[in-house]
């Protein structure tokens, strides 16, 4: 009997076997979850700084809004 062997079309009309694409979509997933574990180390960091000085706090928390919102797209 003969193994068949299927394909998955990708968006740019070529074709990859399942095993490439759950390879690929288990990269994607790792890639994306160093970049949330970086964002939130950075997040971590604003969060362990102390300033008196106003604009140093308004900037810190314009990066914070900022890392914050990079993390919700990676959800």
């Amino acid at each position: 009997m003969a193994s068949v062997q299927q394909s998955v079309v990708t968006p740019f009309g070529g074709s990859v076997s399942p095993d490439e694409a759950r390879r690929a979509a288990q990269a994607e997933r790792a890639r994306k979850a160093r970049q949330k574990q970086a964002l939130n180390l950075q997040k971590e960091n604003i969060l362990s700084q102390r300033t008196s000085n106003p604009a140093r706090r308004q900037a810190l928390e314009a990066a914070l809004a900022q890392i914050e919102a990079e993390i919700a797209k990676l959800d």
